[in-house]
C-alpha cells in the first residue's frame, strides 16, 4: 500500500482533486438522478392526467347531452352510444389510430363487465380489488411493464353512485332486449348500489421518457467528467511549473549549497509564497556566506598569530 508521506506534492494534490472529483461525482449523480426521474414522471403523469380528464369529459357529454337527444329512442331500444363508457372507449380507439398514439391505452375495466372486451385482465383485478378493500379509493398510479415497454398508468375506481345506472345492469330481465341480444343475459347483471365495479384505466408509454432522462443524465455526468478532468490537468501543469519546479530548484540550489558552494543562487521573479521563501532562503544563504567567510577570517587570525 502507497504511504501518502512518500508521494510528491503534485501527487497529493492529484490524489486530493480525485477524491472530491469522484465524491463530488456521486453526489451530483443522485441529486441529478432523481431530477430527472422526477421530471419524467411529472411528464408522463401530466400527460395520463390529460387524456383521463377528457375521456371523463366525453363522459359527461354523452350523459348530459347526448343521452337525453336519444331518450325517445331508449324506451324501444338499446343505444350504445348513449352509454359513457361506450363512447369513451370509442372516442379513445380513434385517437389511438394515429401511429403516435399507439401506444396509450384506455379502459373501463370490471369484474363483470356487459362488454367482454372490458374484462378485467389480472393487473386490472389487483387494482379492482384494492379499491374495494379501501374506505375511500380515489387513485393509483405507478409503472407497469408490458411486452410492449414500461407504461405509467393512472386508476380510479368505478363506484354505482346513480340509480339509473342499475336499469340495465341489475337483473337480466330489467334490461332492454336489444341490449341482451347485443351482449346476452351472462354477464354484466347483479350489480348493487355503491359497488365497486371495476376501473378507469389510462396508460401511456414511459419507456421513451425514462430513457431521454437516463441519456441526459449519462450526457451531463460526461460533460462534468470531462470538465473536471481538464481541470485537474490544467492545475496539474500550474502546479508543476509554479510550485514544484522552483521547489526543485530550491532544492539542488540548498545542495549545492551544502556540499561548499556558497556562490549558487536561487532566483524566482514572482512576489507569492514561493517567490518570498526564494527570497528567505537566499538571505538566508548570504548570511551563512558571511558566517563562513568571517570564521575563515577567524582562523587566519589564529594561524598568524601562533
Amino acid at each position: 500500500m502507497v504511504n501518502l508521506r512518500d508521494l510528491k506534492l503534485s501527487q497529493k494534490f492529484t490524489l486530493l482533486l480525485i477524491l472530491i472529483f469522484l465524491g463530488g461525482i456521486l453526489g451530483s449523480g443522485v441529486a441529478l438522478s432523481s431530477t430527472l426521474n422526477h421530471s419524467a414522471q411529472v411528464q408522463v403523469t401530466t400527460k395520463a392526467l390529460m387524456l383521463m380528464e377528457t375521456m371523463n369529459s366525453v363522459r359527461e357529454y354523452t350523459n348530459s347531452e347526448v343521452k337525453p337527444e336519444l331518450a325517445a329512442r331508449l324506451e324501444t331500444e338499446f343505444l350504445p352510444e348513449t352509454v359513457p363508457s361506450y363512447s369513451a372507449r370509442e372516442v379513445f380507439e380513434t385517437f389511438r389510430s394515429s401511429p403516435l398514439y399507439s401506444d396509450f391505452f384506455y379502459k373501463e375495466a370490471a369484474l363483470n363487465p356487459t362488454n367482454l372486451r372490458d374484462q378485467a385482465d389480472a393487473f386490472e383485478t389487483r387494482v379492482i380489488e384494492g379499491f374495494r378493500a379501501q374506505s375511500n379509493p380515489k387513485e393509483v398510479n405507478g409503472f407497469r411493464s408490458t411486452p410492449s415497454g414500461e407504461l405509467f398508468y393512472i386508476a380510479r375506481p368505478i363506484q354505482i353512485v346513480e340509480q339509473s345506472c342499475l336499469e340495465c345492469h341489475s337483473l337480466a330481465s330489467a334490461a332492454p332486449a336489444s341490449m341482451i341480444e347485443r351482449y346476452g343475459s351472462e354477464h354484466g347483471f347483479g350489480w348493487q348500489m355503491n359497488e365497486i365495479v371495476g376501473a378507469q384505466v389510462i396508460s401511456v408509454p414511459a419507456a421513451t421518457v425514462l430513457s431521454n432522462a437516463r441519456r441526459s443524465l449519462l450526457l451531463i455526468l460526461g460533460i462534468f467528467v470531462a470538465v473536471f478532468a481538464i481541470a485537474i490537468f490544467l492545475v496539474n501543469i500550474w502546479l508543476h511549473r509554479y510550485v514544484v519546479r522552483p521547489l526543485n530548484r530550491m532544492a539542488m540550489v540548498a545542495e549545492a549549497v551544502s556540499t561548499g558552494d556558497t556562490e549558487a543562487e536561487f532566483t524566482q521573479a514572482s512576489k507569492d509564497e514561493v517567490g518570498q521563501l526564494a527570497q528567505s532562503f537566499n538571505r538566508m544563504r548570504l548570511s551563512l556566506q558571511m558566517a563562513m567567510q568571517r570564521l575563515d577570517r577567524y582562523r587566519s587570525g589564529r594561524r598568524s598569530s601562533s
